[in-house]
């Protein structure tokens, strides 16, 4: 544990007391040392409640119930910059109402800034079966207030009055809390709450990046890119690349990527073509190794704000690996998503073809569901193995895994070529597009074939995005987003059982930006909608 848990070790709720406030006493190490195992064993202990207190979605939960959920970034701020209202993100989570079709279920939602009175009533109303008056009535919402881009576990471990507060809401024996991503501050703040925490352990995160992710598929034996082990070092970085460069003499890219990147953000392409004169067979390694090392300050970044000096500060901090660049005519990106439940068992829940954009097809914008018939079931299989994996380790909750899919017409035995490329282990971008598919169909997906269907059998598709912008929706307020999609006809309907559902509408009016799911009955038809929803919006703003 770091100073946040021990913080709050002694008296959770002292006035006097701050994140980050420091004694004029100096603490003897081995006290630390002892408070952190304490905590540790806390911790433990709390954990063990999640199985009795969880329950799945699909699941009509009868017993009285409170789930705090703290939608809290807790990753790398310098790179959650690079995403333009980044801060409106703890809006999607908010999905986790559907939990409210549970009648004595009670939610507790924190933010660091207030929703708007108007996001929240929409997705009440988005609730089948049950009156959205009666599950306000069972939703509590708290802000910090605290705009700053800090971790929203960390503005609310600063504020004790703020986890009275909540505490006063809730059971403890009858309670868990939830979260974006875990790191040391959410378990202390499941420590200050006295709450177990439905997330993987903090000290597992390492097989979340990408050195520990690319050993969990060396363990699963996947396929995956070559590449090289985590390096802090620019001098061992430039030795590593001109390594894999010698044993594939025909690349042309190599991906710099940061151990702990977020949505592609974190990765850079480094070209060879410069490089001709020292190409493998043309020069000695140490040759290589000094003009690769002469060459990386013109890696080429997925954000334009990116620049050589602060992605070698990163690569210190964080760490960086690279790992070969997978060229193809025809290449997708798809993703397995899955869990590993608090009684140990692993479900698969959904694959996506992801939509990738930026300079170079790195940076996540949205996805499709399901992902293609060629290579579905693979990407099941394949995830249910790193699922037994992460299991095994002791993982919990949501992960996700990546891949890259080649097409191979001349391999008629293997037309797809698939690749793993890292684990998520956290929640992620096509985490709330499914969670949205659930809450409005109320259906179930059938490891069979992949697919979604309804509770009559209708199977359900769509095309979701975190990323449709234009500086002509600055200004749109989320009831003028309303007014455009219902005198069109878009509006997702209970009956049909297809339309649109929005996400990220905090971000509409100061960024022009928002999210969406498409849902339809076939993949065509999900797509005629967001295509039918971008159109409208447009014409809207251009008048």
């Amino acid at each position: 544990m770091g100073t946040a848990g021990a913080t709050f070790s002694q008296d959770p709720f002292s006035e006097d007391r701050s994140l980050g406030c420091c004694s004029q006493d100096v603490v003897p190490a081995s006290l630390v040392e002892q408070m952190e195992v304490e905590q540790m064993d806390e911790f433990a202990t709390l954990q063990l409640e999640l199985a009795e207190r969880w329950q799945p979605i699909d699941v009509f939960d009868r017993r009285p119930r409170q789930i705090v959920v703290v939608p809290s970034l807790s990753l790398d701020q310098a790179e959650l910059m690079k995403i333009k209202g980044v801060h409106h993100y703890e809006e999607r989570l908010l999905f986790s109402l559907i939990r409210l079709r549970n009648p004595e279920t009670r939610l507790i939602y924190v933010t660091s800034q207030p929703l708007h009175p108007s996001i929240v009533d929409y997705y009440l109303e988005l609730l089948p079966g049950i009156p959205s008056s009666h599950a306000r009535d069972r939703l509590d919402l708290f802000a910090t207030y605290d705009s700053s881009l800090k971790p929203l576990s960390e503005k609310i471990l600063a504020r004790p009055r703020l986890i009275r507060r909540i505490r006063e809401k809730i059971k403890p024996a009858e309670a868990y809390m939830t979260c974006y991503n875990s790191t040391e501050l959410e378990q202390a703040l499941s420590l200050a709450l006295g709450l177990p925490l439905l997330a993987v352990n903090p000290d597992l995160l390492y097989w979340g990046t990408k050195g520990g992710s690319r050993q969990i598929f060396t363990e699963c034996k996947l396929p995956l890119p070559d590449g090289s082990d985590l390096t802090h070092d620019i001098d061992t970085l430039s030795d590593a690349t001109a390594a894999l460069w010698e044993r594939q003499p025909g690349l042309k890219r190599i991906v710099i990527k940061l151990n702990e990147g977020f949505s592609g953000e974190g990765n850079a392409l480094f070209s060879l073509a410069a490089l001709a004169q020292v190409a493998p067979g043309k020069a000695n390694h140490d040759e290589r190794v000094a003009a690769i090392k002469a060459e990386l300050p013109k890696l080429r970044f997925q954000c334009n704000s990116e620049t050589w000096a602060s992605f070698r500060q990163k690569i210190e901090v964080l760490g960086a690996i690279a790992e070969a660049f997978i060229e193809g005519e025809e290449k997708y990106s798809p993703s397995v998503q899955g869990r590993v439940t608090p009684h140990g068992e692993v479900e698969i829940l959904s694959t996506h073809d992801q939509v990738l954009g930026g300079p170079d097809g790195q940076i996540f914008l949205g996805c499709t569901f399901p992902a293609a018939e060629s290579y579905r079931m693979a990407l099941q299989e394949m995830g249910r193995k790193v699922g037994e994996n992460l299991a095994a380790k002791g993982a919990l909750e949501r992960y996700s895994v990546d891949f890259i899919a080649v097409h191979q017409p001349e391999n008629a035995e293997q037309p797809w070529q698939l690749n793993a490329i890292e684990i998520n282990l956290r929640k992620g971008g096509t985490t709330h597009p499914f969670m949205a598919l659930k809450l409005l169909t109320n259906g179930t997906y059938s490891l069979k074939d992949g697919k979604f269907y309804t509770k009559n059998g209708q199977a359900k598709y769509y095309r979701a995005s975190d990323n449709l912008q234009s500086e002509a929706y600055r200004g749109l307020l989320p009831n003028d987003l309303m007014d455009i999609i219902m005198v069109e006809q878009l509006h997702f309907s209970s009956i049909d059982g297809v339309g649109v559902v929005f996400h990220l509408m905090g971000c509409l009016s100061e960024y022009g930006k928002l999210g969406l799911t498409c849902i339809g009955n076939t993949p065509q038809e999900a797509e005629d909608i967001y295509e039918q929803v971008v159109a409208a919006i447009d014409r809207a703003t251009c008048q």
